[in-house]
């Protein structure tokens, strides 16, 4: 049996910090994968480096030529290789990608926190080269078209976690809502 948890959010809000603790707690097979894994994957065959605003591009010119719902295709045939197991699939972006999360019968979590506390996470994390980005940069990432849409999914997500306190307060959130599944 799958369940499937699909996770949406603003740049920093804490999606990678809900896969990380559940790689730790989940006792049954895990598979966290992000939509953006495409993009890195190929970023990374031209730059030793990926940066967030190459990533949006790439996804808005795949969009713009395939369609906007084409991470969301990628990401299913992913999932149709996965027989049992907890799926989190991270980085919902756009309508297309909620919807096929709903379709496979998943749940979606909206995690969320103050821009301020986002973008100061953003820099200890280094996960991308523009992480350290000012907080101006931060806000201008914030507002690409690729993040428009995320508090609006967010609004239909059927869990929501405010990750603006401490890591326990965030881990008993999602503890909550990984009973609930």
């Amino acid at each position: 049996m799958k369940t499937i948890v699909g996770l949406t959010g603003e740049i920093g809000a804490g999606k990678d910090v809900f896969c990380k603790y559940i790689q730790k707690t989940c006792s049954m097979p895990l598979f966290c994968l992000k939509f953006s894994d495409s993009l890195s994957e190929v970023l990374k065959i031209f730059f030793n480096e990926i940066s967030r605003e190459d990533q949006q591009w790439l996804g808005i010119k795949l969009r713009e030529r395939f369609g906007n719902d084409i991470l969301a295709k990628a990401m299913k045939r992913k999932i149709d290789n996965i027989n049992e197991g907890l799926i989190v699939l991270n980085g919902i972006r756009y309508m297309e990608e909620f919807n096929m999360v709903k379709e496979l019968g998943g749940s979606i979590v909206y995690i969320t926190a103050d821009p301020k506390i986002r973008w100061q996470r953003l820099q200890t994390r280094e996960e991308k080269k523009d992480d350290n980005a000012s907080y101006e940069k931060f806000l201008e990432l914030s507002k690409a078209a690729t993040e428009t849409l995320i508090s609006e999914i967010g609004k239909q997500a059927d869990y929501k976690i405010d990750n603006s306190g401490s890591l326990d307060d965030t881990y008993k959130q999602i503890d909550i809502i990984l009973n609930k599944n």
